[in-house]
């Protein structure tokens, strides 16, 4: 018996914690391999001079404007802040002779993220101080010293904020005071051995850690670790090549040809906001990036992919000179963009336009500045993902998809990891979610082996993609990173490992794979329900902006036209309406729109939406100037005589509007009259703009409305509109389509369908029936709605008013105020117009709880085993049951414009302008109207909100509906224009485009085209789920049409013209589109 053995086999927990001991600085870190990494190290005068100049308040002043500031003296353990500042160091260091033949590092650590800059004003290289796996603080100043090294003057900016901001947002607001202390600035000398050899650890240490015990694999790599700290002695350095030997001997060994193949990425992805203001992360992508290019240097096989043009742009405004070196490197493929969208946006809450535009900006983008277009969608990180994506993302010149955000849900496992996904149009893109559950991955060897055990699809292709690098506060990969994933690149016991851009992933599966499964709609995300919901003044001016942006560029596109052909001047505003998109898309960012980012975020976002709402305001009030000129349309509305409305819309519509106030007084004149009233709470003038004809316009004559008295006070007649109160205490309103009852609660008992003779409500259930829950959900505050808080709730029933408004005759109303508790208080307002069975819903609430959620429900006597909801370019249709866990784990969903509870015959649909949040359990459809989380915004939705909801009844089940329509009709007011021509002379009413022969076709966009200005683009979808053959008329003179993409590019030969017939001798075009179809048109004029 050897008496020095220890019978390893018989007690690898503990050798499994001697190797943890052996690489950890802890209490042995004097004799273990921490004690002999670094050779030398010197701080302070002579070798480290500091001098620090700080920026005033929240400047990020530039390189060139900090070196000109006067500098004082700083040193070591010195606070600097508070939260959000900066401060520039100029740093003189002398590198002692001692150190020559040296590798030479200047660690700094603030404690906060930091960048080096050289002294001629190049960014360098990003820091990150503190602890954690994020901890980067080494700026490599030479490879090797020689004797008398020259003395170097480098630069380092200083952000008061940490990778993750401002210290823990679930405990502290983002914008406090906090200091941020150095800890170190010294030059040392690492010693390269030792530093391989701990790599060395690492690596086999981890695969003894993660392998199968009972595999020899795992014995070989337990005893191969045991004997390299056998053979170290901390005071002998000699030492550490015999333990390097042992490690390179169990490295060398390979696996078979038939062994898991890893593609290895690496990213740094960075949040465009979050934890952190826009602005910082203008500095996040310039820390992080430059890192990554200096790395590059290294390791020439290493290979990085970073997404989010808008990055790349402000990279380019603001670091010229290091978007060119990336710009190289994109050349020699080690730098890699990546995504082909403005940011990583949410997938939930942005229309169907709004993604077209991710894909117009981001790609056309990549293509302008590197070259080419990305095939790969490269989302790792958003709450859900819409069902038309797929169709988007081919239309978009792409074809793959990565996301690993699925592995986060909470009640079900998603069942796959390599997959078809098939669309709502039955387009299908190839799509792959990372089985090492991250994007952020370490490169550590139980990562390679969990993306071997949790592979799904592994039977039909045995390769998966893996990211590593420190993401979401960026900085990305780190060199040790790049160290371990040399060691792990073909090694027995672990995945084949290479580094590659992702497109080749994707080819080869592609190639090989067989038998893949599909999974055909949208992918629901089980968590983060909630972010449906929070900020809702930021969703509400994000829809708004949306149709505003829509409506200016329909606007601007025909006045664009007829200067084109009637000799007057009007340029279309391309490059502002590019800018304006961008801000609208920049705030669709995944944790902007959704409601999870820091108060900060929203008082910047408030501001960018300010400034889309002014300018797209001014350029739609020129373009209607220019449509119809200067003398018909005045600057000063004192001078207008008439009202004309145009209709943005593509279908005829009547609506009630209110009267600007310069022209109330010509329709006060009126009097009582059928066409007009007179609103009781603030002597507002509403009027009735009857019969707009879609894309065009109408012009009320307040004196030819006073000749046709007569004939409107008989309409009135024929049309009664009533409101009045019961005996009984109850509120009925009525007009000849509806008669609805609200009792003293505000709740609508009774909502009957006159022409059909239809209950709608069913005996002793309510509608508009107000409920607030608690909302403490397990970690995720702003993000999660959870399961559980449907069970504890109150009624907000008592303490009701309710009180009659508005008599008609237009417009009847009941005021309702709901107190909600001591603290906030909802005002209502319910009214039925004389032309329409719908019922709206206008709400003012002061809103001030602490994780308190606010809902509204409506319960029809209506059964269907599906409710269906808007979602972008189409609909969804989801249980109304729970029969399994995938059903209940849809307790919330998304929805747009509306929800829609349909059986045969019949349906009521929930209309609003500003919610997403939705449910429909059995014959209840619930609204979800506000939250209250407390992090990472501490004041999200304390205040004041305005929004509207409404209902909508019909005959026929959904598909027989005309919902599309009166859900635009709801979001898209008639824009009124003061004008001094009559109707006559509007443009001869004609539409300037129209769309007939398919109800279910929805004519979305029209705008210019991008670099064409004889182009106009035309988009429309299939909006029901069936085939179509819609007939296009454009009143503007058009010698082609041809199908595009939505990056305005002739789509390949075999489907630029399917489907398109242009009439001979006419206007018009015949379009054929399949369900949920989405298809762009190019005219040339």
């Amino acid at each position: 018996m050897q008496r020095h053995m220890s019978y390893l086999q018989k007690h690898p927990s503990i050798t499994k914690n001697r190797i943890s001991n052996f690489t950890d600085d802890n209490q042995w870190k004097d004799v273990n391999i921490q004690s002999v990494l670094f050779d030398q190290r010197v701080s302070g005068k002579p070798h480290v001079k500091l001098e620090v100049w700080s920026a005033p308040g929240q400047e990020r002043p530039s390189f060139s404007h900090a070196v000109k500031q006067t500098y004082s003296p700083a040193k070591v353990g010195q606070d600097f802040g508070p939260s959000w500042t900066t401060h520039w160091f100029r740093v003189t260091a002398t590198i002692p002779d001692s150190f020559e033949g040296k590798p030479v590092q200047f660690l700094f650590d603030s404690n906060s993220e930091a960048m080096v800059w050289s002294a001629d004003g190049a960014p360098i290289m990003g820091l990150t101080g503190g602890g954690g796996s994020e901890r980067h603080v080494d700026y490599l100043l030479t490879s090797c010293a020689t004797a008398n090294e020259p003395q170097r003057v480098f630069y380092v900016e200083m952000a008061c904020n940490g990778l993750f901001g401002n210290g823990s947002y679930q405990q502290h607001p983002q914008d406090r005071a906090i200091y941020y202390r150095l800890s170190a600035a010294e030059l040392v000398a690492p010693n390269p051995e030792a530093w391989a050899l701990f790599h060395d650890m690492e690596v086999v240490g981890e695969m003894a850690s993660r392998l199968p015990q009972d595999t020899p694999r795992y014995w070989q790599a337990l005893t191969a670790a045991n004997r390299m700290i056998n053979l170290f002695e901390h005071s002998d350095a000699s030492t550490v090549g015999p333990a390097r030997a042992v490690a390179t001997e169990f490295l060398s060994a390979q696996g078979g040809d038939s062994t898991h193949q890893v593609y290895a990425i690496g990213n740094c992805h960075i949040d465009t906001a979050w934890l952190w203001p826009f602005d910082e992360t203008k500095r996040k992508a310039a820390r992080s990036w430059a890192t990554q290019i200096n790395l590059m240097e290294d390791y020439p096989e290493y290979r990085f992919a970073a997404s989010q043009a808008q990055q790349f742009e402000w990279l380019n405004e603001n670091y010229p000179s290091l978007f060119r070196r990336i710009q190289a490197k994109a050349q020699t493929g080690q730098f890699i963009p990546i995504g082909g969208t403005w940011v990583e946006m949410d997938c939930n809450i942005p229309s169907g336009e709004s993604l077209v535009r991710q894909f117009l900006l981001g790609q056309r983008f990549f293509k302008h500045h590197f070259g080419e277009t990305c095939d790969v969608f490269w989302l790792p990180d958003t709450f859900g993902y819409s069902s038309q994506l797929p169709q988007i993302v081919r239309l978009a010149d792409a074809k793959y998809f990565f996301t690993q955000k699925l592995s986060w849900n909470n009640i079900n496992t998603f069942p796959n990891t390599t997959f078809r996904w098939v669309g709502l149009d039955g387009s299908h893109i190839l799509t792959h979610m990372a089985p090492s559950n991250t994007y952020g991955a370490q490169c550590r060897p139980g990562e390679l082996i969990d993306s071997v055990k949790r592979h799904k699809d592994i039977a039909y292709s045995n390769e998966s993609l893996y990211l590593f690098g420190n993401g979401d506060g960026g900085g990305g990969p780190l060199r040790p990173m790049l160290e371990r994933m040399r060691r792990m690149q073909s090694v027995d016991g672990l995945p084949r490992v290479k580094q590659t851009h992702p497109r080749e992933f994707y080819e080869h599966v592609e190639k090989t794979a067989k038998d893949l499964v599909s999974w055909k709609g949208e992918l629901y995300f089980e968590l983060h329900r909630g972010t449906y919901t929070s900020q809702s003044n930021n969703k509400l001016w994000n829809r708004r902006s949306e149709f505003l942006l829509r409506d200016t560029e329909l606007l601007c596109t025909i006045a664009h036209i007829q200067s084109s052909s009637g000799g007057f001047q009007f340029k279309y505003p391309s490059s502002e309406l590019t800018r304006l998109w961008k801000l609208v898309c920049l705030n669709q960012f995944h944790d902007v729109v959704p409601g999870s980012a820091i108060n900060m975020v929203y008082r910047d976002s408030e501001k960018m939406y300010k400034d889309v709402f002014d300018s797209a305001e001014e350029l739609r009030r020129q373009a209607v100037a220019a449509i119809y000129g200067t003398d018909a349309v005045p600057t000063d509305p004192e001078l207008a005589t008439h009202l004309t409305m145009f209709n943005t819309t593509g279908w005829m519509r009547s609506d009630i509007v209110a009267v600007p106030d310069h022209l109330s007084a010509r329709f006060k004149q009126l009097g009582k009259n059928s066409a007009v009233q007179i609103r009781e709470a603030d002597g507002a003038v509403l009027a009735l703009a009857d019969n707009v004809p879609g894309f065009a316009a109408h012009t009320i004559d307040p004196a030819s409305m006073l000749a046709a008295e007569n004939v409107q006070r008989d309409a009135e007649d024929e049309n009664p509109l009533h409101v009045f109160q019961t005996d009984s205490g109850d509120f009925v309103l009525a007009n000849r389509f509806v008669r609805v009852v609200v009792d003293q609660s505000g709740h609508i008992l009774s909502y009957y369908d006159l022409d059909e003779s239809r209950e709608l409500v069913p005996s002793g259930e309510k509608a508009n029936f107000f409920e607030l829950y608690d909302d403490v959900p397990i970690f995720w505050d702003a993000w999660d709605i959870e399961i559980y808080s449907l069970e504890k709730f109150k009624s907000l029933d008592g303490g009701v008013q309710v009180s009659i408004g508005e008599r008609g005759p237009l417009v009847a109303s009941l005021s309702v105020t709901v107190p909600i508790s001591e603290q906030s208080v909802l005002r209502q307002t319910i009214s039925l117009s004389s032309i329409s069975p719908r019922l709206d819903f206008d709400c003012n609430v002061d809103w001030h709880e602490n994780r308190k959620c606010l809902k509204v429900s409506f319960t029809w006597d209506i059964y269907s085993d599906m409710a269906t909801y808007e979602t972008q370019y189409g609909v969804v249709q989801r249980p109304t049951h729970r029969n399994t866990t995938w059903d209940m784990a849809k307790f919330e969903v998304c929805a747009h414009k509306f929800a829609d509870l349909s059986e045969f015959g019949y349906g009521v649909a929930l209309l609003n302008d500003c919610k997403y949040g939705h449910s429909t359990l059995e014959n209840t459809m619930t609204l979800t109207l506000l939250r209250s989380p407390k992090a990472p915004d501490e004041h999200c939705d304390m205040g004041t909100h305005s929004f509207r909801y409404a209902l909508y009844p019909h005959k026929g089940c959904f598909n027989e509906s005309n919902v599309v329509q009166e859900a635009y009709r709801f979001n898209v007011p008639l824009l009124a224009v003061p004008s001094t021509i009559p109707d006559t002379c509007v443009s001869d009413r004609s539409p300037h485009f129209s769309l007939s022969g398919a109800r279910n076709v929805v004519l979305d966009t029209i705008k210019l085209a991008e670099d064409d200005t004889r182009g106009v683009i035309a988009r429309l979808y299939e909006a029901f789920g069936g085939h179509a053959n819609a007939l296009l008329t454009a009143k503007m003179p058009f010698t082609s049409v041809q199908k595009v993409n939505i990056l305005e590019e002739p789509m390949d030969d075999d489907t630029r013209n399917s489907g398109l017939n242009p009439l001979p001798f006419s206007k018009t075009v015949k379009v054929q589109l399949k369900p949920f179809e989405i298809v762009t048109l190019k005219f040339s004029i």
